[in-house]
């Protein structure tokens, strides 16, 4: 265990701590939970309580959201700090309590099966143009699952799968499909659980490259940080670029204005974290947004780097202090002026439809909320 410790800290850079404190105050879940503090995780690490870390509940309260790395002065990683010794938490029998009674963790482990054979091209519908190999593939993830765990709160998932690839389809391409798709892993991965992470990896690294595949494009901010980053660092060899589908159709916009009809009112964007602090990608989604004719974009107060999470990770910490979260950012939106807050990543959306059907005694937040690919697609058909 002491040895686990001390490559842990080396590697999230845990050493360099100042005890300042500003990961802990430019904490969102710190703000509204005060018995969390990620100064004090990062302490109690330092001072030899690895045994008694790995077996705390506050070890999953951390979001992952990267405003502490952001703010840190001496750029301690303390997202990777939560992440290695959540691995080491799971090598050693300790489980979080899951949200959802663990049916999504569930759905991903059933994924990592060696066995499994689904048929993922029912979802899209026929109105839209796919093929089987290709050398640029859409990668949808879990967006088929989503709807039917999250139908009481009318969200629609599976509806940005579909508007992505006709986005494709309108600036000519044909994107590969796999029949026999998985989850990318990320929620497993961050829940500790690196066995069935790499078990997920390796199945869609070999059906990516079994497909042609030289570029991947999703529209889900945590598969594009998953593919992208987490596959190569755990030694995934990947031989294909990865790119949020903000960025693609960036690139292609020529393409797409073109076809983009007149839509009115008022939108803010929110920055997924795993799109914009782990990623750095931040202009291109206002860059599709600002191509949509009479649709007027502005600014929430907390943007790009200083964008404030959705409040909920990994499908672990969904509870008052999320919702708070939650509620804060959506009043943000409507001190903007906006009526619309559009996301790039399926569990924004979800999490924000969530806190604005429940409310939990709340005052009323007017805001509705809207994915990019759908809004996109949405545009194309005004024309």
């Amino acid at each position: 265990m002491i040895e686990n410790a001390a490559r842990i800290t080396k590697q999230a850079k845990a050493f360099y701590c100042l005890e300042c404190g500003k990961c802990t105050a430019n904490c969102p879940v710190s703000r509204f939970n005060h018995d969390y503090s990620p100064r004090m995780m990062l302490s109690r690490l330092l001072t030899g309580e690895m045994d008694e870390l790995v077996a705390d509940e506050k070890l999953y309260t951390c979001l992952a959201c990267g405003m502490c790395r952001v703010r840190c002065p001496s750029d301690v990683r303390y997202g990777e700090l939560m992440l290695l010794t959540r691995i080491e938490a799971h090598r050693l029998g300790h489980e979080p309590n899951l949200s959802h009674g663990g049916i999504l963790q569930e759905i991903m482990r059933i994924h990592a099966a060696d066995k499994l054979h689904q048929d993922r091209g029912d979802w899209l519908g026929g109105d839209v143009q796919t093929a089987a190999e290709g050398e640029l593939l859409y990668f949808g993830g879990c967006l088929p699952y989503f709807d039917a765990v999250f139908e009481d709160i009318g969200v629609e998932a599976g509806r940005i799968g579909r508007s992505a690839v006709r986005l494709l389809n309108a600036v000519g391409i044909t994107p590969a499909v796999l029949p026999n798709e998985r989850c990318c892993g990320h929620d497993l991965l961050w829940a500790g659980d690196h066995k069935n992470f790499i078990e997920l990896m390796n199945h869609n690294i070999e059906a990516i490259t079994a497909a042609g595949a030289k570029r991947v494009v999703t529209s889900c901010a945590e598969c594009y940080r998953t593919l992208a980053l987490d596959y190569p660092r755990f030694g995934g060899k990947i031989g294909f670029e990865v790119l949020h589908i903000s960025q693609l159709l960036g690139e292609r916009l020529a393409d797409l204005e073109g076809q983009l009809g007149a839509a009115g009112g008022k939108v803010t964007f929110q920055d997924p974290c795993r799109l914009g602090r782990h990623m750095g990608v931040y202009e291109p989604p206002r860059q599709l947004l600002g191509a949509i004719p009479g649709l007027e974009v502005l600014e929430m107060r907390h943007n790009r780097q200083a964008s404030i999470c959705c409040g909920t990770s990994a499908w672990i910490n969904c509870d008052m202090y999320s919702k708070q979260i939650q509620i804060g950012r959506l009043r943000e939106a409507e001190q903007a002026g906006a009526g619309t807050v559009v996301t790039a990543c399926p569990k924004c959306y979800i999490h924000f439809t969530c806190a604005t059907s429940e409310k939990r005694g709340e005052p009323q937040v007017d805001v509705k909320i809207q994915d990019l690919c759908v809004l996109l697609a949405e545009s194309l058909g005004a024309k």
